[in-house]
């Protein structure tokens, strides 16, 4: 997973706001007394976008993802900013830290790739120990609105100058699995020529009761879920839930 799909993943993520959604993060950690000068690991950190502006806030961070192709491209972009942050290749089941951390964050649907409930489980548990005590998790999910609804079973394309793509979904009820496929089309500057790469994924469908007892087993308290990048409660249409937890 994400091997030639890294070079285009930026591209295809271009409209996302990030900048709200690390200020969204910051009034997270904030809340839960993580303050600027903290270290803060962050798990499935793709090509860094988040890592950068957090880095940026005050927070030491340590980005972590499994693919060493966007590991490359988040080094890429953070030397280009004039910024140092230490990036490890790691699967976020297994993690490990050089220090014990503040926080730990797994950002951008990371917990819906693990699909089992015994893959949550050991990224909870290392999280756990790789944090002191009273440290926070904060980590985020597609919701199963927008992953049965707005994904499930349904085909999306787009088309722009420089790029397109054609994204076939398929639900699985019984596993509570989403599958995707999808075949982009990139032109790269002053080609006419267009590259086609292919891209296969399969997230999990978390419900909030599942999380919230896994959690708890794995030794957190005052567990909390929000809205996407809001601080009231999730409702029935939301895309996203942030959720927030502090290791007793």
């Amino acid at each position: 997973m994400y091997t030639g799909f890294a070079r285009i993943y930026d591209q295809l993520m271009r409209d996302v706001d990030y900048d709200v959604w690390a200020k969204r993060l910051q009034e997270m950690l904030l809340s839960r007394g993580v303050q600027k000068g903290a270290r803060v690991a962050e798990c499935a950190c793709g090509t860094g976008s988040l890592t950068l502006r957090l880095n940026r806030m005050g927070y030491r961070m340590t980005g972590l993802d499994l693919s060493g192709h966007m590991l490359e491209l988040a080094m890429d972009k953070c030397r280009n900013a004039g910024q140092m942050i230490p990036f490890i290749r790691q699967d976020m089941r297994a993690l490990t830290l050089p220090r014990k951390a503040d926080a730990v964050l797994a950002t951008c649907d990371g917990v819906n790739y693990l699909l089992t409930e015994e893959d949550l489980r050991k990224f909870l548990l290392a999280a756990h120990s790789q944090m002191k005590a009273g440290g926070t998790l904060i980590f985020d999910v597609s919701s199963p609105y927008k992953l049965r609804t707005l994904l499930g079973n349904t085909t999306l394309t787009r088309a722009e100058e420089d790029f397109a793509y054609i994204w076939h979904n398929k639900l699985d009820e019984k596993k509570q699995q989403v599958h995707l496929d999808l075949m982009l089309f990139t032109r790269e500057q002053g080609q006419e020529h267009f590259t086609r790469t292919t891209e296969t994924q399969t997230q999990r469908i978390w419900d909030r009761k599942t999380l919230t007892r896994v959690l708890e087993e794995c030794g957190y308290e005052n567990i909390a879920f929000t809205g996407r990048f809001r601080q009231s409660a999730p409702h029935s249409r939301d895309d996203r839930w942030m959720v927030c937890a502090d290791r007793k």
